[in-house]
């Protein structure tokens, strides 16, 4: 499916102070912020569920290891350390007071359950109406591991703001914060690896060559990244599946690999992850101001502490991680599954809507 028609298209320009550094590796030209290699050993391990070993530029989010008479106390260690977004939620709404809030959300495990089939991964009607109703009040973007066109094909909502291949292809539509008619409307893309397009269809069609004799093991081209899915492969094969992948990026060194929830993510070698897509979007739609806007991502996964982490050092806006256990995280609350997610989104919409009478009382 492709994007909204748009009457004109513009390329975004990066911020200067948001320019990655270019240095020269193997005579490429890359970033020198993140550049980061997995070796085949440590590859191996992710794969094989030691979540401990990625490297140490990563985020990870590694569940506690508990059990019998410590599970309450470390259940207790976790909500205090990250407690219910929604039992929380008077004293978010008290921080967010004449505040406009910016609202950011992942797809996968966020907005839909994950599935075993990345095709089915579906979110429902009540969802999909509870994503609609808060873009009446909250400016919201979807940031998302997944191509830009797939992760809009899901959704198909124009209100929103897309961020596709964990924020390296991100669409800015007027018609999302301006009153035009649909005639009027401008389109604009953002798209800071756009020069790794063909590499990038190089490296899937390898990816899918080497991994089709693999029973399970399905590879998604989502643009500006390639995901290998390895949760409908049979376990012990799960080690085959990384050193085929790892063998094929010794043909892309400027390709990195980086993981998820069963799967095998490789990208471009630039310092961009969705951390720097929430402050691209912030600055972009002028929402940056901490004293007039508080920031909210809702995510589920790895990549997603780096927009987690930016919030935190930006000491303005909150995390919330979507998880049914307790794992290290930059959040600053949970949630345990979609449903509360949509819970949480309605809780936004109510009381924006209880205090909109109020405003107009005030004028």
């Amino acid at each position: 499916m492709s994007d909204p028609v748009a009457k004109s298209e513009t390329v975004l320009a990066l911020p200067s102070n948001m320019m990655p550094s270019p240095v020269t590796f193997k005579g490429h030209t890359c970033s020198s912020l993140s550049v980061t290699y997995i070796s085949r050993r440590k590859l191996v391990e992710v794969v094989d569920g030691l979540l401990g070993v990625m490297t140490p530029s990563s985020t990870c989010t590694k569940p506690y290891v508990h059990s019998g008479s410590d599970e309450v106390a470390a259940d207790d260690t976790w909500m205090a350390k990250c407690p219910s977004a929604l039992a929380s939620f008077d004293q978010i709404i008290a921080n967010a007071h004449g505040k406009k809030i910016a609202l950011f959300l992942d797809y996968d495990g966020t907005l839909s359950p994950i599935v075993n089939d990345p095709e089915k991964a579906f979110m429902s009607p009540e969802m999909r109406t509870a994503v609609k109703n808060v873009t009446k009040f909250c400016p919201t973007a979807i940031v998302s591991g997944r191509s830009r066109d797939k992760v809009f094909e899901f959704v198909n909502l124009k209100e929103l703001y897309y961020a596709g291949s964990h924020g390296l292809d991100i669409l800015v539509s007027s018609t999302a914060s301006q009153s035009k008619t649909n005639d009027d409307t401008e389109v604009k893309l953002f798209q800071p690896a756009s020069e790794f397009l063909p590499m990038i269809s190089e490296v899937n069609k390898s990816l899918v060559e080497a991994t089709q004799s693999i029973k399970g093991a399905n590879v998604e081209n989502n643009k500006f990244c390639v995901s290998v899915h390895y949760r409908n492969v049979d376990k012990k094969d799960w080690k085959l599946v990384a050193e085929l992948v790892d063998n094929v990026l010794k043909d892309f060194p400027r390709l990195k690999l980086t993981t998820g929830r069963k799967v095998l993510e490789v990208r471009p070698v630039i310092d961009w992850d969705k951390g720097k897509a929430v402050e691209f979007l912030l600055q972009s739609l002028r929402l940056d101001d901490p004293e007039s806007v508080l920031p909210i991502y809702i995510g589920d996964d790895r990549t997603d502490e780096d927009a987690f982490k930016v919030l935190r050092e930006r000491n303005c806006g909150y995390g919330i991680l979507v998880s049914q256990v307790p794992k290290e995280t930059e959040a600053f609350y949970s949630l345990t599954s979609p449903s509360e997610v949509m819970e949480f989104l309605n809780s936004l919409v109510r009381w924006k809507e209880e205090e909109s009478p109020k405003v107009h009382d005030q004028e």
